[in-house]
């Protein structure tokens, strides 16, 4: 039986990034998401943007699109949440059981907020949960090692490696 895998990218939005992609890393952590993305859709796997919405937010402000330099698939989800967690009062969770998720793989910003709140909030609901090696931001990209070292990542030859043998 083939390995279900999500891909979760969290809150790449023109409010966060739009103004700093290059100092954030952003546009080094697209390069990552984007081929791993990229992969997983060809397999059939699960794609998530996770796009977060401020208290008096619309969903149509330009501030909640994401940033350019992320693809988006024809077949992707969009999840929006109000909380750190991704997890927490959303439809998450549910979507990724409906799915037969069974590695969640959680990218984006901001590494030491939403990425690792979601990272546990996974982690808590019962998933194998990690984070994408070289596919996580922040404004202070010197957080980013700290936030990864005592957490599972993965590599994009280890996902490679993981399609191949399906």
């Amino acid at each position: 039986m083939d390995m279900k895998i999500a891909l979760l990218i969290v809150d790449m939005q023109l409010a966060y990034l739009g103004d700093c992609v290059k100092e954030s890393g952003a546009e080094d952590a697209c390069e990552y998401i984007n081929y791993v993305s990229e992969r997983l859709r060809a397999k059939g796997h699960c794609i998530v943007h996770v796009r977060h919405l401020s208290p008096g937010q619309s969903k149509d402000d330009l501030a909640c699109e994401i940033i350019p330099q992320v693809n988006i698939g024809q077949d992707d989800h969009t999840v929006w949440k109000n909380f750190n967690n991704a997890f927490w009062q959303t439809e998450l969770e549910e979507l990724l059981r409906k799915e037969k998720v069974d590695l969640v793989i959680v990218s984006g910003f901001s590494a030491e907020y939403c990425v690792t709140f979601t990272y546990g909030g996974g982690t808590e609901r019962g998933f194998k949960t990690v984070m994408l090696q070289k596919g996580i931001v922040s404004k202070n990209p010197s957080v980013v090692p700290e936030v990864t070292r005592d957490r599972n990542m993965i590599s994009y030859p280890a996902i490679d490696a993981i399609l191949e043998a399906q």
